[in-house]
């Protein structure tokens, strides 16, 4: 882990506008003049950038642990001067064939929605897509930008089976740390203004409840990326407008936040980050989950990297609704 980077992108509640300006300096970097870079697959697909040409957009996957099957894809659209934020980019996914052929087969289009992101800075597209072959595709995106049409792609790997539980499993019961097993908020998370609400029964406990849970594996205090959003503050949001009606647990990733005091190379993962999976996923350091369990306890909707209320409320509601 690249624990300098790490301390560098250290964020909370305060600090929530200092990342959008981060992410700011990361578009200005990428798309400079000396940032146009040669992909390699040694390097996660969100790092690998290349300057956009006129009439480009630069996509950037929020969701990249993709796998067969239908499934959310997050991304980011940026052009050399600023994140593009229409209300709508047209999709179009390409299975690019087995190695060493030039077999394309186009497999859908799709419209993907734009979400605003908290603080109106940032937002990100998504939209549900069917892999039906693992290997290389090309997501091929079209969208009108304030100067005319853009289009723009990126390359991505669809995995047959994922490390992380997966919607219909029974996720690991390993119980989480609550406000019943240590002395303190500041050992159960990160965040400076904890919600004592997200921490006060184990997955477990929420299971037996009969009613749907929301988990979500986040450490608020830290971000490692440019499409970091603040997903903790997000579920306490979602809990205050379904009381009684759900559960609501935060699991910090790391196992001890109050001795990190900004530090990282003093951060010890949290169990629950390998037996959930999260740490088997390739180039993975500190990315949010987000899981929806039905009242049976089985994941009715998962989610990867920062999901906004109005996603999360549609998909709880859902499974209210038992769909």
């Amino acid at each position: 882990m690249q624990r300098s980077r790490l301390r560098d992108h250290l964020i909370n509640k305060r600090g929530y506008l200092a990342l959008a300006a981060a992410f700011a300096t990361f578009i200005a970097v990428a798309c400079g003049s000396a940032a146009t870079a040669t992909p390699d697959s040694s390097i996660p697909l969100l790092t690998q950038l290349v300057r956009p040409n006129e009439g480009e957009v630069m996509p950037v996957l929020a969701t990249t642990h993709l796998q067969l099957g239908t499934q959310r894809v997050s991304f980011l659209l940026a052009t050399t001067q600023s994140l593009v934020k229409a209300p709508e980019a047209t999709v179009s996914s390409t299975f690019l064939g087995e190695a060493g052929t030039n077999a394309e087969t186009k497999a859908e289009s799709k419209q993907a929605i734009f979400h605003l992101w908290p603080y109106g800075v940032r937002g990100a597209y998504t939209t549900d897509l069917t892999f039906g072959q693992t290997g290389n595709w090309r997501l091929d995106i079209e969208v009108d930008g304030p100067d005319g049409p853009l289009s723009g792609s990126i390359s991505l790997d669809v995995l047959e089976h994922s490390p992380v539980p997966e919607i219909g499993d029974i996720p690991p019961l390993s119980p989480n740390k609550t406000v019943h097993s240590v002395d303190s908020l500041e050992q159960l998370t990160t965040d400076y203004t904890p919600d004592p609400g997200l921490y006060q029964m184990t997955i477990g406990e929420a299971i037996i409840t009969g009613r749907p849970t929301v988990i979500v594996f986040a450490t608020p205090a830290f971000c490692t990326s440019p499409t970091c959003g603040p997903q903790v503050d997000t579920i306490s949001e979602l809990k205050e407008l379904h009381v009684g009606e759900a559960n609501f647990i935060h699991v910090e990733l790391y196992d001890n936040p109050h001795e990190i005091q900004g530090d990282l190379t003093r951060a010890v993962f949290n169990g629950l980050v390998d037996r959930w999976g999260l740490s088997s996923i390739p180039h993975w350091s500190n990315e949010s989950w987000t899981f929806i369990l039905g009242a049976d306890g089985r994941i009715a909707h998962r989610f990867e990297g920062f999901v906004t209320l109005v996603e999360l409320e549609e998909a709880l509601i859902a499974t209210f609704d038992g769909a």
